[in-house]
């Protein structure tokens, strides 16, 4: 009976210096994955000042902004379907070039709105994201029941959106953004969960290109998230 209650107290020990060492392996993951999504952000942020600062530069933009809008979306596209055959110095490559081209694509935000509007709407979404991404960490409610609601309005943005490109109706305009606040804050909780639901399943074999893809689902959450606030709460010129 001793033996049998030691070797149950061993187990149990064993078991929760297990736990212990996913969670913090867990914690160390989530930390690369933001890393890489605020070193992303900054760099979308350092190409936008640049952009801004190059008048021949700006202008290229503003001319060639659907080719370039066509290039980040190739960029998305290798990154997401190629990650589990890149490696991690490529992934990495592949999204700081995606960071960056959307800094200078974004750059034209700064022709249309104040400087001081887009700062302020910057923060916001900062305070949302940070909100949804820490009610997608502590929640215990499973958020996959999400997904169809998530998915099917990410759809509905996108159409509306491609509608109104030939519309050009402020009234379409107003509810696709609404929806985006909507749809991109849950997605920020639905991805995070998701992200820590993914590792927890690979245990420690979690790689950098993994991190990385992580890091810009999450990107992109941000930003689309800022574009739709931007839309509803920008001060134009």
């Amino acid at each position: 009976m001793a033996w049998e209650s030691s070797g149950g107290w061993q187990s149990g020990r064993a078991s929760e210096v297990d736990s212990v060492l996913m969670q913090e392996s867990q914690r160390a993951f989530m930390t690369r994955v933001h890393g890489w999504m605020f070193a992303g952000l900054a760099l979308t942020g350092v190409m936008a000042a640049v952009t801004l600062s190059n008048t021949a530069m700006l202008q290229a933009v503003a001319q060639y902004r659907m080719g370039l809008l066509l290039v980040q979306f190739g960029v998305v596209m290798a990154l997401s379907f190629l990650a589990p055959r890149i490696s991690g110095p490529v992934a990495a490559a592949l999204f700081l070039g995606y960071s960056a081209l959307t800094g200078v694509t974004l750059s034209v935000l700064f022709l249309i709105y104040t400087a001081g509007s887009i700062a302020q709407v910057f923060f916001i979404t900062a305070a949302v994201y940070g909100t949804m991404a820490v009610y997608g960490t502590v929640t215990k409610k499973d958020l996959s029941g999400w997904k169809t609601f998530l998915y099917m309005g990410l759809v509905g943005i996108v159409i509306a959106g491609i509608v109104n490109l030939f519309m050009r109706n402020d009234a379409v305009s107003f509810v696709t953004a609404c929806a985006g606040v909507l749809i991109f804050a849950g997605l920020t909780a639905y991805d995070i969960q998701k992200l820590r639901e993914y590792h927890a399943g690979t245990g420690y074999k979690s790689t950098a290109t993994v991190s990385i893809v992580g890091a810009l689902t999450l990107y992109l959450d941000f930003i689309n998230l800022f574009l739709s606030l931007m839309r509803l709460l920008g001060k134009r010129r």
